[in-house]
Formats: structure tokens, sequence, C-alpha cells
């Protein structure tokens, strides 16, 4: 049996090869259940590991021409909101 601490904000530590057996990464959701005095806690939900180019193309500039963050002038565009106003 394993043994964990209980911090200040009722967080605990689940043991790295309890982790790795139930395949618990960040993102995963956790059921929790109380039967007695036992605690349950079931994985409901696994996050699929992605990495940064599964997301390469998800957004996207319909204006014409490149584009670069240089191009971009904030005090212009906060003018441009501010007298979007009516």
């Amino acid at each position: 049996m394993l043994v964990v601490t209980v911090s200040d904000k009722g967080q605990v530590v689940i043991p790295v090869e309890i982790r790795r057996r139930l395949g618990i990464t960040p993102g995963c959701q956790l059921d929790f259940s109380l039967d007695g005095h036992v605690i349950h806690a079931e994985v409901k939900r696994q996050v699929v590991q992605t990495s940064v180019e599964d997301g390469f193309g998800m957004l996207v500039c319909k204006r014409p021409g490149k584009r670069r963050l240089a191009d971009f002038d904030v005090a212009l565009a906060m003018r441009e909101a501010k007298d979007d106003r009516p």
C-alpha cells in the first residue's frame, strides 16, 4: 500500500506507478465515489497526447498577403477599435 499526504488545498499526488498503469496523464478526469470510509477513483476520460504540429493550419488569415507580428501596430489597432464604438 502506498501512502501519500494531503496538502492544505486537499490535493494529493497519485504515485507514478499508478499513473502509468492506469494511463493517467495531465487533463484526465477522475470520478470519485465514497463507499463507507473508502474512496474510489475511476478514470473517466483519458486525454490523447498531441504535439504542436497537430495544430498546424488551424488558424488561417484570410487577408491577402503575408502578415507578420512585426507588422501589427497595437496602438493603431486600439485607436481603430475605439473609433468603432457608437
